[in-house]
């Protein structure tokens, strides 16, 4: 689940920053391998006709059956195990009733805790065979992310990988929502440092090795504007464009960067699912 951006938050805040040795590193393996395998579960199952109550319930149900507890749970008043968030809606979409069509994207975004470990993530999802722009955002997102994961490394900061994310995205003639943002995380779910999706040289923390983090940017095919609905959680595009979102979770090394949260089934790029 995404944080949002605070407009009196001082980014480049160093304080109460974690930094995790093996032991942090190993139970982020496990916390993140479990949501990776939950939204893998999700591959067969996002099909038109279902709903995303139903896919809650799976992924409830999922957790549960491997002693992990859905994070989102009770959390801020949040009842479900996961964000359902189709075609317009950036993030934050709630588990409904309605019936997903042909032609629909969605984001589905998981954390579980395990053994008292977040592992945060989310990936795209194609309704059945969805047409050629749509396509296109989902895969700009993809690598978007991945651009920006590439660039961390100790002695880089958050700065670089908000940079590389931006010139990726719209040299693919897409943007950068800026609301909301990625996180720290390991005991709690949300905690320092502030990742943004896009340049911001004033809010540059430096990177250093044992930090965890999410980086997960939402695109849009349009504007980047964004307006919450009245329910108080789910964000949409003010243009009614496409959005995608992407997401992983990972620790920077002391060489460059570990991925908690890869699908062990090799469905973490839009190419491959």
């Amino acid at each position: 689940m995404n944080h949002i951006v605070e407009p009196e938050e001082n980014l480049s805040n160093t304080d109460h920053i974690m930094l995790h040795g093996d032991e942090g590193f190993a139970a982020m393996r496990k916390a993140g391998r479990l949501a990776a395998e939950a939204l893998d579960l999700m591959e067969t199952q996002v099909t038109p006709g279902v709903t995303t109550a139903y896919l809650d319930k799976l992924i409830f149900e999922f957790a549960t059956n491997h002693g992990a507890i859905p994070a989102t749970i009770n959390y801020r008043g949040y009842k479900h195990s996961i964000c359902t968030s189709v075609n317009h809606v950036v993030c934050h979409g709630i588990p409904d009733k309605k019936k997903l069509r042909e032609g629909d994207i969605i984001n589905i975004d998981v954390t579980l805790i395990v053994d008292g470990w977040h592992g945060d993530t989310s990936r795209m999802y194609p309704v059945g065979k969805i047409k050629p722009a749509a396509s296109r955002l989902i895969e700009a997102t993809y690598q978007s992310m991945m651009r920006g994961i590439e660039v961390i490394r100790p002695g880089a900061t958050t700065n670089d990988i908000g940079t590389a994310i931006q010139n990726h995205a719209e040299s693919l003639r897409t943007s950068v929502v800026r609301d909301f943002c990625g996180h720290g995380l390991g005991r709690f779910f949300h905690e320092p440092p502030t990742i943004l999706h896009y340049a911001h040289p004033h809010g540059s923390v430096p990177l250093k090795k044992g930090m965890f983090f999410t980086v997960e940017p939402m695109l849009n095919l349009g504007r980047p504007d964004v307006k919450i609905s009245s329910d108080g959680w789910t964000a949409v595009t003010r243009d009614r464009s496409l959005s995608a979102q992407f997401e992983h979770t990972l620790g920077v090394t002391e060489t460059g960067v570990e991925i908690f949260t890869l699908s062990p089934s090799g469905f973490d790029s839009p190419s491959q699912s």
